[in-house]
């Protein structure tokens, strides 16, 4: 069986170290290898003396963590990567190449090596790539174990289609699942309760612990996130719920507000993608 991998991008920031960090121990969990990745942006009006501070100064970072992460890995290995280019389509390029589990990236880094992660790039690398990204804010406590995923469902077609992806952080972690049915008018709340029903059914049977409640809903994301607080939750499963804009796929609104908006490490699956977490 080939070696699962989780694509990590840093730009030094201490987002990005939490973010490393949570895919360390995700690693450890599922037995994945870690390249991490740091993006060099294209040459703009910098001499070739500073390219080259730069990528030396890069480099020795990216060796130092690799260093210090890899004595905790056991089995599996972490490697740096450095790339030039931009960074949401080389990061997605080299999940593709790798086949990757995962990409995980840390946000709002504005103090950090180089001002990557801000909300926008975050959604542009959830919008390239094709496999799920988990996407954390700086302030983010790792140290608090994972205990609660919370996964939203409501009307769309694809909502429930994430939940393969949250059955395996589930299991990895031995978390509890929140489920959250949510309409936006009555007429759609029988709807919402059938998928709910079958939503519960497949936990069931996954034998991961479960709670489940619906609400009306009339901004969704905002009404989950504000649910997310009141659990505590650790974690939001969502799906990108992709949207066809003229030639190009871009992601719903709803996935881009949680996104930009969520203190909680956030986990984008594309429908279209549900295998990559869950083989």
């Amino acid at each position: 069986m080939k070696q699962k991998t989780i694509i990590v991008g840093t730009d030094f920031s201490k987002g990005s170290y939490v973010a490393l960090e949570l895919a360390v121990d995700i690693a450890k969990k599922i037995h994945a290898d870690i390249q991490l990745i740091w993006v060099c942006r294209e040459k703009m009006l910098y001499t070739d003396d500073q390219n080259n501070y730069v990528r030396n100064l890069a480099t020795q970072k990216m060796d130092d963590l690799c260093e210090k992460y890899q004595a905790q890995l056991e089995g599996t290995t972490i490697t740096p990567m450095i790339m030039q280019g931009k960074v949401a389509p080389m990061l997605a390029a080299q999940a593709e190449k790798a086949n990757a589990t995962m990409i995980v990236i840390g946000t709002n880094g504005a103090s950090g090596f180089e001002k990557y992660w801000m909300g926008s790039t975050a959604v542009r690398i959830v919008q390239e790539a094709t496999c799920p990204v988990l996407s954390i804010r700086e302030g983010f406590n790792f140290h608090k174990s994972l205990e609660r995923i919370l996964v939203p469902l409501n009307m769309s077609t694809n909502s429930r289609q994430k939940l393969p992806v949250a059955v395996k952080m589930a299991k990895a972690f031995n978390a509890h699942i929140h489920l959250l049915g949510q309409y936006e008018n009555n007429s759609q709340a029988q709807t919402v309760g059938i998928y709910m029903k079958q939503a519960e059914t497949f936990l069931q049977k996954q034998n991961v612990t479960y709670t489940s409640e619906t609400m009306l809903a009339k901004n969704l994301p905002e009404e989950a996130l504000t649910y997310a607080d009141t659990i505590n939750a650790d974690l939001i499963v969502i799906s990108t719920e992709q949207e066809q804009v003229l030639s190009s796929l871009f992601i719903g609104t709803n996935a881009q507000q949680f996104v930009h908006h969520s203190l909680i490490p956030i986990l984008s699956v594309h429908p279209a993608d549900i295998n990559s977490l869950a083989r």
